[in-house]
């Protein structure tokens, strides 16, 4: 058992945070006053940077390293801001690896290889307006005809959508009850019947594109099925590394305010001398600072268990419930220690806290975290609908 990261990984972290300061910032602030997603042509510096697909093979045109490095980079950029680093989250983290691990050999290097070149970017369409944590409600349909899958149904809550250039949607292929009708298909952005609803303005996320997406038998090769039928546990595996990214992008709002606000508080002078001088403040950096160093070792657990392949339910679940509930507070305490300054615009610190908030309801609320680790605890599922 070894705590440190290795010569090459803080390399690696160190590289990313020069290049995030020196190069990002103010694209951040540009995002941030424009509501727009990352440019094309930075996507494409990502992919000249390596970053997109980190931990995808290099057959496929990835980097060929492991989830711990992909989730360094991450959070490196994420401490940025949430829409910087919202490409590399998805294409390391996200529906991409679904489509890596179980789809058609001829679907993957259809996808995978562009994802990881800056020419494509896929998201996940997994909620429904019926359909968000009681996910297995969901009503989207997939019907096989012969070589085609026809698809019907609405999407909500889709990060990216209307935006990315392909979705793995998750549907339902038959009447079977529950997860056992569920797999998921590829639809690209262009399928006929495919329609986007009015982007979503939300508290927190600006320049993480939302809209409900619409499916009016939409039709698409049968090759497209990521997963067929039946593989509701292979979609949600892959869904518990997604968990770790979210986890990742919620410590990296905590992990920079800190950041900011032990900066502040040595400039800042009350009373004849700097705030940090006063007791009480020092009690709150020390607190702040054990979150972030829990939660980060919580989440680095979760990926170094799973070493190339997927984490636990249980270990993401931990890592992302307590992310998601100490960027919250610690985002706060800062906010709270920077007075007007932390309230302003003119600072980080108020974005990165509706961040915070937006990460804890994203791919799967706090409370549905608690559920999986009671039911990972107890060693049985439990009902919510007994």
């Amino acid at each position: 058992m070894d705590f440190q990261l290795s010569d090459e990984q803080r390399e690696l972290r160190d590289s990313v945070r020069r290049y995030a300061c020196e190069r990002l910032t103010v694209v951040a602030g540009e995002i941030e006053r424009s509501g727009e997603a990352p440019s094309a042509e930075l996507v494409k510096e990502f992919a000249g940077m390596g970053y997109l697909g980190i931990n995808i093979p290099e057959s496929l045109g990835g980097q060929g390293l492991g989830n711990l490095e992909a989730l360094i980079v991450i959070e490196e950029l994420g401490r940025i801001s949430s829409a910087v680093g919202f490409p590399v989250f998805e294409s390391c983290v996200g529906p991409v690896r679904a489509i890596e691990r179980f789809a058609d050999p001829e679907l993957v290097q259809a996808v995978v290889p562009a994802v990881c070149a800056g020419e494509k970017i896929v998201a996940i369409a997994m909620s429904e307006p019926a359909a968000g944590s009681a996910l297995t409600d969901l009503t989207t349909r997939a019907a096989v005809e012969g070589d085609t899958v026809i698809i019907n149904g609405a999407k909500r809550w889709c990060s990216g959508g209307g935006h990315a250039d392909g979705y793995v949607v998750w549907c339902r292929f038959s009447d079977q009850p529950g997860a056992r009708g569920i797999g998921a298909v590829y639809v690209e952005k262009d399928e006929p019947g495919l329609s986007f609803g009015r982007p979503e303005h939300l508290m927190g996320f600006r320049g993480v594109p939302s809209c409900d997406l619409y499916f009016d038998n939409v039709r698409v090769p049968r090759r497209n099925v990521v997963v067929p039928e039946g593989g509701f546990k292979q979609l949600m595996a892959a869904f518990d590394l997604e968990r770790c990214g979210n986890a990742t992008m919620a410590l990296a709002q905590a992990s920079a305010s800190l950041d900011d606000v032990c900066a502040y508080v040595q400039e800042r002078q009350q009373f004849g001398k700097p705030i940090v001088e006063f007791q009480a403040v020092q009690l709150k950096l020390a607190e702040m600072q054990m979150k972030v160093e829990a939660a980060r070792l919580l989440i680095w657990r979760a990926a170094v268990d799973a070493e190339q392949g997927f984490p636990s339910i249980s270990a993401s679940s931990v890592a992302k419930c307590y992310a998601n509930e100490i960027a919250r507070s610690v985002t706060g305490d800062a906010l709270q220690l920077m007075g007007g300054y932390g309230y302003s615009k003119e600072y980080p610190v108020e974005r990165r806290f509706r961040d915070a908030w937006g990460w804890g309801i994203a791919g799967g609320a706090i409370d549905i975290q608690k559920i999986n680790i009671a039911s990972a605890l107890i060693g049985r599922r439990f009902d919510q609908r007994a």
